[in-house]
């Protein structure tokens, strides 16, 4: 009999530790509800769920992302529902001028609500946001990021859907004063006319007498061949009044428009810009050859021959001032529906694409979830067994070790 070691007290600590690490681990599995807690328990299978994590939470994010995007779509969309409207009030208006039981009075006034719409239809393609980003001037083009992993995008653009790149923009109008060169015409408002029967323009009075004329709107006399009275603008003075002072004329030249959109400008002689209803720098102001570019100098907005002082000008609609202008009016408001048509159409399809994406990313994220979860959590009825065997062996191995520590009292009846 051995006294210095105990061993059987020793083999029964041991078999106790073993029986108390693996209660302790049960534990930690069932308090924590997985199998992984630490890379010592799988370092495998925490490599595994780690990466599968990433690819979960990547495939959440993305379809965060895709309906984000939808937003978007939906914005710019329901925008253009009513530049739709405006366009078709527009081409009702068109319908109505063309129809010769309108006087030139009655073509005026629909002409105003004409030039409202078309401003009305820019101001909404300027103005449409989706978190500041503008949406319908041009500039968009967006990168949806709709997956896990690297480069795994969708890109949309969107086009311009202002009054200039649907057609239905007018002309510019600019108001142009020049001094009577030869006789004088009676401070008043003069009405300009079209001889049907010359293809010529003809200036009369408040009693319909005719004043001057021109062949092109430029150059105005009395038509003798020795006038007595004569008048030059630098611009087609066509349609609208001609009002005098007694010396000098002004009237309203219309001047091709080469990329404004509809609304009235002021020019800022002083810092040399361009600036619209909102106070917005839209051009560059080139007061030496009288002409509108935009901020890098190299698109011409529109160009016109000018005495100096022009301070604003506008920009109209679509022209419906004659029966031939509103017939061919209605053929542009209609490829300006089409175009709009065709960007819903776009817009339409990526949103039912992107729709089906957020379905696809959340099968896929479900199914990586399960795959993950059968990796790292617990298997409660299981590791309840074990914990259950543990510390039962523990128990165990504690009485035994009581009874392992009592062998040794038997050496005192040896010293008896």
């Amino acid at each position: 009999m051995r006294i210095n070691h105990n061993i059987a007290a020793l083999n029964t600590y041991r078999q106790l530790t073993v029986a108390n690490n693996a209660a302790t681990k049960a534990m930690e599995k069932l308090s924590s509800g997985l199998r992984i807690n630490k890379a010592g328990d799988d370092a495998a299978g925490l490599a595994i769920s780690e990466k599968m994590r990433g690819q979960i939470r990547g495939l959440d994010q993305a379809a965060r992302n895709a309906q984000d995007g939808i937003s978007l779509i939906q914005t710019a969309e329901g925008a253009l529902n009513e530049t739709h409207s405006i366009l078709q009030r527009m081409r009702e208006l068109a319908v109505q001028a063309a129809n010769d039981t309108n006087t030139e009075v009655d073509r005026s006034e629909i002409q105003k609500e004409i030039d409202q719409l078309s401003q009305e239809l820019s101001r909404i393609g300027a103005n449409t946001e989706f978190n500041t980003q503008k949406l319908l001037n041009g500039t968009f083009t967006g990168t949806f990021h709709i997956g896990a992993n690297e480069s795994q995008n969708l890109t949309l653009s969107i086009n311009d859907m202002r009054g200039f790149a649907l057609g239905v923009a007018g002309k510019v109008s600019v108001d142009l004063k020049v001094t009577v060169a030869t006789g004088s015409l009676a401070a008043g408002t003069y009405t300009i006319a079209v001889d049907d029967s010359s293809n010529e323009y003809v200036l009369l009075d408040a009693n319909g007498v005719e004043m001057a004329r021109s062949t092109d709107g430029k150059s105005w006399s009395d038509g003798s061949t020795d006038p007595t009275l004569a008048f030059s603008f630098t611009e087609a003075v066509t349609r609208g009044t001609i009002v005098s002072d007694g010396s000098n004329v002004t009237g309203t030249a219309l001047v091709d428009n080469l990329g404004l959109q509809a609304g009235t400008y002021t020019v800022d002689t002083t810092d040399g810009y361009v600036l619209d209803t909102a106070g917005n720098i839209v051009g560059k102001w080139d007061n030496t050859s009288y002409k509108v570019t935009d901020l890098s100098g190299n698109v011409t907005l529109v160009q016109f021959s000018a005495d100096p002082g022009v301070t604003s000008f506008t920009v109209g609609g679509v022209d419906v001032s004659s029966q031939a202008a509103a017939n061919s009016a209605i053929t542009t408001i209609n490829n300006a529906l089409e175009k709009v048509s065709a960007e819903r159409s776009k817009l339409g399809a990526y949103q039912n694409r992107l729709e089906h994406t957020i379905n696809n990313l959340g099968t896929a994220s479900e199914n990586l979830t399960a795959a993950e979860s059968r990796i790292r959590d617990v298997d409660m009825a299981r590791e309840m067994m074990e914990f259950t065997r543990a510390s039962i062996l523990s128990q165990a191995a504690q009485a035994m070790l009581a009874q392992a520590n009592q062998l040794p009292q038997g050496v005192l009846q040896l010293l008896r």
